[in-house]
């Protein structure tokens, strides 16, 4: 085997929900002077209430409605160590107050959508992996807080807490949202509770962001630093448009915001949140067609005027794309209207639609603009390695997280592995990435079942296992 290189990715604050409080204390060091009386400025200098007989705007009357639907979310995990000392007994018995364990501890934020219910909207990367999680509310009280379901592909969560007068905030329609619109953003960034920043969307619908998940996000030059994740971006009339994610920065998430935030929009947050509460899961439709991105000679061989759209190599029998007509050699230039650049494009409109949902394709074949209509239908969580050739008996595969595509990995999860199974016989695991298969091609777990439509004779596999790459025949 030999070492994967490592992916470069952009510096985002996907790891906002691991801010650890104690971090403040090195941002705290230069404390300034206490100043001197004479130096106080004068009240004078305060903003007079109103100027040529107008009052001065101010956001404090929507902020007081607004700011008790915003908690902190406190998380608890408990870490093993790691320490060859601690496999030796001899050790552990000279040294039995050693610390075997370590409990990491980070804050973020989360918006109360459902008072009556008690249901606070976080990210999945604030609760993630989390033993113990703890809401504070605006009025002090902390509560311990239920685990309903999440989304790691969006980013998403919902947690229960049993509390009485919670005040909630009211969904808004973020497809509303217009660049230069004014929002509001409300979180505890570096553990400051209750913090308020405010700016204008300076984007919709952005996506491309390598290392996040299915893409749709309000770009927004409010202030969006580590512990903002799960908090609220409100607009001015105190409705909630968005749930702060991420925000962007080469140098770092902890260097600070430099005014390139990113919050998921309201109206994704409701469609998964009325998955979660009604199924426990999302699940998402799906088209079933394996594309690429075109070159300017491909684009040019088509007939196209221009390098943009994505190019069907395969059609998945019984899929909706099937259904519809669509083939191996369309380009897909627009869905519904929206407007695809490549590959990736298609496959974001996808994770972000729901089964049932019908589309309109503005597809080019031979050249010629050609309009179809398809069903999405639903994508499979999950595959049992029986199902697809008896070598891979005992194994489960899942799609990989989006959070991985992203980054430009393809390839199938293996989810998990029964012990003594004909699978971990052979040497697979539970976590490898599968990358290619001597049973065919495949980028998903659609096309991966697909492959084994004949089974091969030999079944080869090339996996990642953490960053290690190798194969492994199937016996």
């Amino acid at each position: 085997m030999r070492p994967l290189p490592t992916l470069l990715t952009l510096a985002l604050a996907a790891a906002f929900g691991g801010f650890t409080a104690s971090a403040i204390n090195a941002h705290l060091d230069n404390r300034a002077e206490a100043a001197n009386a004479s130096a106080v400025l004068p009240t004078t200098a305060a903003l007079p209430a109103a100027v040529a007989g107008q009052a001065v705007p101010s956001l404090a009357p929507m902020l007081e409605q607004a700011m008790p639907a915003v908690v902190s979310v406190n998380t608890k995990q408990v870490v093993r160590v790691r320490n060859p000392f601690f496999d030796d007994p001899f050790f552990r018995r000279l040294f039995p107050q050693v610390p075997q364990e370590r409990i990491n501890e980070s804050l973020g934020s989360g918006v109360i959508i459902d008072a009556a219910k008690g249901l606070v909207l976080t990210n999945h990367h604030v609760i993630d992996n989390a033993d113990d999680v703890r809401v504070t509310l605006a009025d002090g009280r902390t509560v311990q807080a239920e685990f309903i379901g999440s989304d790691p592909d969006t980013d998403i969560a919902l947690i229960r807490i049993p509390a009485e007068k919670l005040t909630a905030l009211p969904l808004g329609n973020s497809d509303q949202l217009r660049v230069g619109d004014f929002v509001v953003a409300i979180g505890n960034p570096f553990g400051f509770s209750q913090t308020v920043t405010s700016g204008i969307v300076s984007a919709v619908g952005r996506s491309g962001i390598r290392g996040l998940g299915y893409q749709n996000f309000i770009q927004t030059d409010a202030s969006i630093n580590p512990g903002n994740s799960g908090g609220a971006l409100v607009n001015l009339s105190g409705q909630l448009v968005g749930i702060n994610t991420a925000s962007f920065n080469p140098q770092g998430s902890m260097a600070g915001n430099i005014g390139l935030g990113l919050a998921i929009p309201s109206n994704l947050a409701r469609d998964v949140v009325e998955q979660l509460v009604t199924k426990g899961v999302v699940v998402r439709g799906t088209l079933g067609v394996e594309t690429q991105n075109l070159t300017p000679q491909m684009a040019s061989g088509l007939g196209l005027s221009e390098t943009r759209g994505a190019l069907i190599t395969r059609v998945l029998p019984n899929s909706g794309a099937a259904s519809a007509g669509l083939k191996a050699g369309d380009v897909v230039l627009a869905i519904n209207g929206q407007r695809v650049d490549n590959a990736q494009a298609l496959h974001n409109f996808e994770g972000l639609s729901t089964v049932g949902r019908s589309v309109d394709l503005d597809v080019r074949r031979d050249g010629k603009p050609l309009q179809l209509k398809a069903t999405l239908k639903e994508q499979p969580r999950a595959v049992s390695g029986d199902t697809l050739d008896p070598r891979l008996g005992g194994a489960t595969f899942a799609d990989l997280p989006e959070s991985l595509r992203q980054a430009g990995v393809n390839g199938v999860l293996v989810n998990d592995v029964a012990r003594g199974s004909r699978a971990a016989q052979s040497g697979l695991a539970s976590g490898d990435v599968i990358l290619a298969a001597s049973s065919g091609q495949f980028t998903d777990l659609a096309s991966w079942r697909a492959s084994f439509s004949p089974r091969p004779q030999q079944l080869v596999l090339s996996i990642l296992r953490g960053n290690v790459r190798g194969q492994l025949v199937m016996r």
